[in-house]
C-alpha cells in the first residue's frame, strides 16, 4: 500500500507522537492502564497504516460479493433490498403463535422465526411426564402435524421464509413444514427458509441433544441430501455461534467453534458421496451480535474471510457460492439486564449496528424485557422499530461495508482471523469438532472465557450500567407477559383428540417402517414425513428413532 520510504517517515512520526502524548498522560492520565475489548483482547492508543504493513488488498479485502468475501456476499448489499428482520417469536399454543406472527408481519417483519419449547426441542410430547410444567413456556408446544397446521393458518408458505430454531428433531420439524405447504397447494421447491439443525453446539453449549453424535449426523447428511433434490431453497442447516457466546465464549471462539462445527458437518457430507458443491450453498450461519461495535464487525468479516478460504482451499468448492457464508445475527441474550431494563433498548441498538455494519443476511433484534420474561406486544414492536430505524434512519446501509479501510477494524479483522484459524487447527489435530467435544477441550474453552469475564465483572474491572455501577432503587417490574399455566392441560387434551380421530393403525405401520429404515443406510427423510403425514407425532417419531440410536450421554468436564 505504501512505499518503504513512506513508512519508515510515519514510523518516526508516530514515535515522536508517542513521546509527547507519554508527557501529556502526566497530566491528563488515560482511565485504566489497559485496554481491551468485549472479549478481553488489547486495543492500542492508536492505529494507523503501520498495522497494516504488510496488507495486501486483492487477498485480504477484494470487493464485495467477490472471493473472499471480507466485504460482504453480495455485490450492493443494503443497496439492493435491506436484510430480512426476522423476529424470534413463539409461545404457549400453535394458536397464540400463530396470532403473534400476524401481528409481526403486520408491523412489516420480513421474516417468520419459530421458538419451540423445550419439550418439543428433545422429542416429547406435551403430555409426557418429563415435559410437565415446561410445555409452552419458552415456546410454542408442536406435537404433531395438527398444531403445524394450526400455527401457520393463514399464512402462505411461498410468500415466507421462516426460520425454526430446532436442532434434534429438526427432521421432524421440517417434514411438518413441508406437509403444512403442501395442504396449501404450495410444492417444497417453493419453500425458504432455514431450519438450525446444529447439533454439535448442542454438545457444546446448549443441551437440547437426543440422539449420539453419529446417528445425529447421519440425520443432519440425510437432511443436506433431501433437500437439495426436493427443496431447493432451504438452507439445511444454521451452524450457530450465537449459543457459544450466549455460553460465555469470547469473539474469537464463537467464530473458531462455529467454522469448526461447520467443517464437520461437511466432511461428514462428503464422506457420505454428496458432492461439496451439491450442498454447500445451502449452508447458513448464525452468530451473536455482542456489545463491542467494532470487534463484532470485525468478527463478522473475518468470519466471511476464513470460511471463503476453507470452502476454496481446503475443500476444493468450484461454485462461489459454495464459499460465502451467509449468517443470520441475533442481538447478545446475556447482556440484558433485569436491572433497569430500558437501558436493553440502548445496548440492543448498539448490537444492531455492529450486525449490519457486519454485513448479515437477517436479525432479530431482542426485546427490553426478555431479561425478565416472554416479550410484550410493545417491547417486541420497539425491537422491530430499532431495525427499522437503523435501515431508514441511520445511514450506515447506504454504503458496502462502509468501515472499511479502518485501520483498527481492518487490524482487528486480522487479529481475529489468525487467533480463530490457531484454533481451528488445534481442533482438526484433535480429529475434528466432534473429537474435540468428547474431550471437553470446547466446553473446557468456553467455561474458562465466561469464568474470566464474570470475576471481572465482579471485580468492576467490566462496568455493566446498572448492574455493578449507575444503579438505582427499583420496583417490582409490571406489565411483564405470563403463559396461562393451563397451557399443558389444552396440549394433553388435543393429543388425546388426535388419537382418537386418526388412523392408528396406519400410525403403527409408518413408525415400524421407519424403525427398520433407521436400522440400514437409507435416508430417513421420506420416511419421517410420511409418519407426520399420519398424524404420528412428535414424540411417537422421536421415541422410535430413540429406540435404535438410543441417547446421547454428556461427558463430565472438570
Amino acid at each position: 500500500m505504501a512505499d518503504n520510504e513512506k513508512m519508515d517517515a510515519l514510523r518516526k512520526k508516530r514515535q515522536q507522537w508517542d513521546e509527547k502524548t507519554a508527557k501529556s498522560l502526566q497530566k491528563f492520565p488515560e482511565r485504566k492502564e489497559k485496554f481491551t475489548t468485549g472479549s478481553n483482547e488489547p486495543v492500542e492508543r492508536l492505529y494507523t497504516p503501520l498495522d497494516l504493513e504488510d496488507f495486501d488488498y486483492e487477498a485480504q479485502l477484494g470487493l464485495p460479493g467477490e472471493y473472499p468475501y471480507t466485504r460482504g456476499v453480495q455485490p450492493t448489499m443494503y443497496r439492493g433490498r435491506f436484510w430480512t428482520m426476522r423476529q424470534y417469536a413463539g409461545f404457549a399454543t400453535a394458536e397464540e403463535s400463530n396470532k403473534r406472527y400476524k401481528y409481526l408481519l403486520d408491523a412489516g417483519q420480513t421474516g417468520l422465526s419459530v421458538a419451540f419449547d423445550l419439550p418439543t426441542q428433545i422429542g416429547y410430547d406435551s403430555d409426557h411426564a418429563l415435559s410437565e410444567g415446561e410445555v409452552g413456556k419458552v415456546g410454542v408446544a408442536i406435537d404433531s402435524l395438527k398444531d403445524m397446521e394450526i400455527l401457520f393458518d393463514g399464512i402462505p408458505l411461498d410468500k415466507v421464509s421462516t426460520s425454526m430454531t430446532i436442532n434434534a428433531p429438526a427432521s421432524v420439524l421440517l417434514a411438518m413444514y413441508i406437509a403444512v405447504a403442501e395442504k396449501q397447494g404450495v410444492s417444497p421447491d417453493q419453500l425458504r427458509g432455514t431450519i438450525q439443525n446444529d447439533i454439535l453446539k448442542e454438545y457444546i453449549a446448549r443441551g437440547t441433544y437426543i440422539f449420539p453424535v453419529e446417528p445425529s449426523m447421519r440425520l443432519i447428511t440425510n437432511i443436506f441430501e433431501y433437500c437439495s433434490k426436493e427443496v431447493p431453497q432451504w438452507n439445511t442447516i444454521s451452524i450457530s455461534g450465537y449459543h457459544i457466546r450466549e455460553a460465555g465464549s469470547s469473539a474469537v471462539q464463537e467464530v473458531a467453534f462455529t467454522l469448526a462445527d461447520g467443517m464437520a458437518y461437511v466432511e461428514a457430507a462428503i464422506e457420505t458421496g454428496l458432492e461439496v458443491d451439491s450442498f454447500a450453498p445451502r449452508l447458513s450461519f448464525f452468530f451473536n451480535a455482542h456489545n463491542d461495535l467494532l470487534e463484532e464487525v470485525a468478527k463478522f468479516r473475518a468470519a466471511r474471510r476464513i470460511w471463503a478460504k476453507l470452502m476454496k482451499e481446503k475443500y476444493g468448492a468450484k461454485n462461489p457460492k459454495s464459499m460465502m457464508l451467509k449468517f443470520h445475527t441475533q442481538t447478545a441474550g446475556s447482556t440484558l439486564t433485569a436491572q433497569q431494563p430500558d437501558n436493553n433498548v440502548v445496548r440492543v441498538a448498539i448490537q444492531t449496528l455492529a450486525a449490519v455494519l457486519g454485513g448479515t443476511q437477517s436479525l432479530h433484534t431482542n426485546s427490553k424485557d426478555e431479561a425478565l420474561a416472554l416479550p410484550t406486544e410493545d417491547s417486541v414492536r420497539v425491537a422491530l422499530r430499532t431495525q427499522q430505524i437503523v435501515a431508514h434512519e441511520s445511514g450506515v446501509a447506504e454504503t458496502v461495508d462502509p468501515l472499511a479501510g479502518s485501520y483498527y477494524v481492518e487490524s482487528l479483522t486480522n487479529k481475529i482471523e489468525e487467533e480463530a484459524m490457531a484454533y481451528i487447527n488445534r481442533i482438526s489435530e484433535m480429529g475434528g469438532a466432534p473429537a474435540a467435544i468428547e474431550k471437553g477441550y470446547i466446553q473446557k474453552e468456553i467455561m474458562d472465557s465466561a469464568y474470566e469475564y464474570q470475576k471481572q465483572i465482579e471485580k468492576n474491572e467490566r462496568i455493566i450500567v446498572g448492574l455493578n455501577k449507575f444503579q438505582v432503587k427499583e420496583g417490582a417490574p409490571k406489565g411483564l407477559l405470563r403463559v396461562d399455566p393451563s397451557v399443558g392441560e389444552m396440549q394433553e387434551k388435543k393429543l388425546e383428540l388426535l388419537r382418537q380421530e386418526r388412523d392408528n393403525q396406519t400410525v403403527t405401520e409408518k413408525l415400524a417402517t421407519l424403525k427398520e429404515a433407521a436400522g440400514t443406510d437409507a435416508n430417513l427423510m421420506p420416511y419421517i414425513l410420511d409418519a407426520v403425514k399420519a398424524y404420528a407425532t412428535l414424540g411417537e417419531i422421536c421415541g422410535t428413532l430413540r429406540d435404535v440410536f438410543g441417547e446421547y450421554q454428556q461427558s463430565v468436564v472438570l
